[in-house]
């Protein structure tokens, strides 16, 4: 069974999330840690709980999402993945802080071995989907467990969707991708997302008043 932990990191309170199993192996998303307190946080979670990190994964680059990407990168030798159009987002990211006026530190970009729609990462016995769903960024991705749990990034959230003002956005794209790709799951399947609290497919699919059934 995976295991999920919830870490809220940076100004932007963005939602960083570990998922492992029974193995010990540890996958973390969007590590958006921005200072060494929140840094701390993460390791001494993972050495408290005996966790191995052993992959970094992004539903996208937005500042705010990859923030403690050079950290997790040098700390735990890993590469990042992320879809191929979200390079365009990465490469933004630097003038964000600067926009934001925030510290920044830019990390490794994925050496080519990119996220497509359709692949399947592994988390010890455990496999996520990988659902491209662009719209809030060129090459949002959102991780299915084909059972439970959806990591979402900022798609969809409670009761709203990610905003698509920012460079690369597309509203109507956005839209198509939550009631064609996301709306298709289960009911019962637990979204978690970038910001906020957790919903389920079955919730937003009856409330959520931008993508209504």
């Amino acid at each position: 069974m995976l295991k999920i932990k919830k870490f809220t990191f940076g100004p932007f309170q963005e939602n960083t999330f570990l998922l492992w199993d029974e193995s010990n192996e540890a996958t973390i998303f969007d590590p958006g840690c921005s200072n060494t307190v929140e840094e701390q946080q993460l390791v001494d979670f993972l050495s408290s709980h005996d966790l191995r990190l052993t992959q970094l994964l992004y539903t996208h680059c937005h500042i705010d999402h990859v923030l403690g990407n050079a950290f997790v990168t040098k700390q735990f030798g890993l590469e990042p993945r992320y879809h191929r159009d979200e390079e365009q987002v990465m490469e933004l990211a630097k003038i964000s802080a600067q926009m934001y006026g925030i510290s920044y530190e830019e990390g490794p970009r994925c050496k080519g071995d990119y996220l497509q729609h359709g692949d399947e990462v592994q988390i010890g016995a455990h496999s996520l989907r990988c659902i491209l769903c662009p719209g809030h960024s060129p090459g949002s991705i959102v991780f299915y467990d084909g059972a439970q749990l959806a990591i979402g990034g900022d798609v969809l959230f409670r009761d709203s969707i990610g905003r698509t003002d920012l460079p690369g956005g597309d509203h109507d794209q956005l839209l198509r991708s939550i009631s064609e790709n996301l709306y298709i799951l289960d009911d019962e399947v637990n979204v978690f997302p970038g910001h906020g609290p957790k919903t389920s497919i079955g919730y937003e699919k009856r409330n959520n008043p931008f993508v209504q059934v």
